[in-house]
């Protein structure tokens, strides 16, 4: 079966195997070692992870569409803060009459803005599984709607990144008006239960940050399937070759958006673990700069590796983490330079620098594995 391929590949088996050392090590080391211990992993430090983890899976679907179909997306942040709007919707609705107003049906943004009644789509919110729907749903309909229209009318390249980022953009103006019903500039929080769980614990945040790395393995599992299909040796010709793809026969904008439908949902479902970890979802994450961030985690990890997006999301992010506590007005200089850096003296990325000396490696030893052809394909 094609999706049970990637298990028989070493890079996948090797990538499954550090994220699952690596959750088991912070989940020992949160439980079983003290709070003075050197050692302690923190609750705040798990939740940083988990939002780490969600970074990596959002940057996994980038490079999914960039990597292997060639589309630069510049709004996959867009699919990211639905899903994020989604999840949020529903932990709104869970605070009921526990709220500031005490309302037991309007959130208490509503209530201060004098609305009467709840929108018509805020309805069946209240229910996890509706709700876990829409986090797939909103983005992927989107993505359909937004990819139907422009890859039938053959929009590719740069114009394809500026319609994606004007697309973000639009979002963003729209989510930061209140009579959107979305809580305006302050957007969603003050979230308490999650399917009856405290957020407020330190059981349900590392519930959480397991949930995020079990994820994570699930979305990268699941585009390594397709890279790894026939659908994503087309997904490669027609990344390097579209005019050559549509004179053999192959429905090119129906591959584009069947991939761009699949990479929008698995941003979705990052953007909903991070909702809860983070404790709010506002329009800044429809921010156009934030869907650019994102496409430097994945230059800088390495595109079409799966991966070296992994390793360029979590990167970065701690990257920021330190240097905007140490000088927060430099970051996005820093950011900037980096990218420059990566693109001069990395052009493949980390991962494309790992590649080439195990390349070198096995051409020293003699030997090759199953993963080498689709290490050079994907590096190309």
């Amino acid at each position: 079966m094609w999706l049970t391929r990637p298990f028989q590949e070493r890079s996948t088996q090797l990538f499954l195997g550090i994220l699952s050392i690596a959750m088991i090590v912070v989940v020992v080391l949160h439980l079983a070692t003290p709070e003075g211990s050197a050692l302690h992993v923190s609750s705040y430090t798990v939740t940083l992870l988990g939002k780490y983890l969600c970074y990596a899976l959002l940057a996994v679907a980038v490079d999914l569409v960039w990597g292997y179909l060639g589309i630069l997306s510049l709004g996959h942040g867009a699919f990211f803060a639905l899903g994020g709007y989604a999840m949020g919707m529903y932990l709104m609705r869970q605070i009921g009459d526990r709220g500031t107003y005490g309302d037991p049906i309007l959130p208490d943004f509503m209530v201060f803005l004098n609305w009467q009644e709840l929108p018509w789509y805020w309805l069946g919110f209240d229910m996890a599984w509706f709700a876990f729907i829409m986090v797939l749903l909103a983005p992927g309909l989107l993505a359909l709607v937004f990819g139907f229209l422009a890859f039938r009318s053959r929009v590719t390249g740069v114009y394809l990144s500026i319609i994606t980022q004007a697309l973000t953009f639009a979002l963003m103006l729209a989510f930061f008006r209140n009579e959107m019903g979305f809580g305006g500039n302050n957007g969603l929080t003050d979230f308490r239960d999650l399917l009856g769980f405290n957020l407020r614990t330190d059981a349900t945040r590392l519930g959480l940050f397991i949930a995020t790395g079990v994820a994570l393995a699930i979305g990268y599992v699941i585009c390594r399937a397709i890279v790894a299909s026939k659908l994503g040796r087309v997904s490669i010709a027609c990344r390097d070759a579209e005019a050559r793809a549509r004179f053999l026969g192959y429905r090119v904008d129906r591959v584009q958006l069947f991939v761009f439908v699949v990479s929008a949902m698995l941003a979705g479902v990052a953007g909903a673990l991070y909702v809860p970890q983070v404790g709010i979802i506002n329009p800044s994450e429809f921010s156009p700069l934030f869907s650019i961030e994102i496409v430097v985690w994945v230059a800088l990890g390495g595109r079409a590796t799966l991966y070296g997006a992994v390793i360029g999301a979590i990167l970065v992010n701690y990257a920021k983490t330190v240097f905007t506590g140490v000088m927060p007005d430099a970051w996005l200089f820093a950011l900037g330079g980096l990218f420059v850096l990566v693109t001069v003296f990395l052009p493949k990325g980390i991962a494309g620098l790992l590649a080439s000396r195990r390349k070198g490696k096995d051409d020293d030893s003699g030997t090759d594995d199953p993963d080498t052809a689709t290490t050079r394909e994907a590096t190309a």
